[in-house]
This record gives structure tokens, C-alpha cells and sequence, in this order.
């Protein structure tokens, strides 16, 4: 059974931080990339931060500097460190698996980032 599970979400004060974490399930083959999507209430899904098997990133402008995504290849893992958390980043935070076969999807998690 092919299964994509996050977790680390929660709520948060502004300026502060929060660790997402994502594993894939082994059953998951040839993995290319992994990454972070979010979706705010309203708008659209957008890419937060990717990372390929051979550890090229890249981020969203809006989080350079603040977010760090980080990959184990060998347990199919992904995570992503965010620090000086603003109220616009406030929204569900997916994990995306990109394979030879299919792409994948977490359910999502909460991030929330309010006084």
C-alpha cells in the first residue's frame, strides 16, 4: 500500500519555527524529487520547496532564507525546517512524492501562524 504521511504541523507565534516531516512508503519506486506544496484558504496549491534524488533544491521566493528542505534517500524521507514564521504562511502544507511511475500525495497538515 502506497502511503505519503506528514507530520509536524501545528500552531505557532510570528518569527517563530516548525519541522514538517514526510515518509514515503518503501512500496514507492524510483523516486525522482520530494517536496513541500501549500495551500492557503482561497488560493491556490503552490511549491513551497523541492528537492531531487541528487539533492538539487529550490524554493518558492517567498521562503528563501527561511525555509530548508532536506532529504534521506535512503528512508524516503523529507523534511522541511521553517524559521521566522510570518502569518502568510499560514495554510495546509502537503507532501509531494514525484516517482517514475506516478506522483503522490500526503493529506495534508496545518500550519498555522498567529499571536
Amino acid at each position: 500500500q502506497v502511503q505519503v504521511v506528514e507530520s509536524g504541523g501545528g500552531l505557532v507565534q510570528p518569527g517563530g519555527s516548525l519541522r514538517l516531516s514526510c515518509a514515503a512508503s518503501r512500496s514507492i519506486f524510483s523516486i525522482y524529487a520530494m517536496g513541500w506544496y501549500r495551500q492557503a484558504p482561497g488560493k491556490q496549491r503552490e511549491l513551497v520547496a523541492g528537492i531531487t534524488i541528487g539533492g538539487r533544491t529550490n524554493y518558492a521566493d517567498s521562503v528563501k532564507g527561511r525555509f530548508t528542505i532536506s532529504r534521506d534517500n535512503a528512508k524516503n524521507t523529507v523534511s522541511l525546517q521553517m524559521n521566522s514564521l510570518k502569518p502568510e504562511d499560514t495554510a495546509v502544507y502537503y507532501c509531494a512524492v514525484d516517482a517514475a511511475t506516478a506522483n503522490y500525495w500526503g493529506q495534508g497538515t496545518q500550519v498555522t501562524v498567529s499571536s
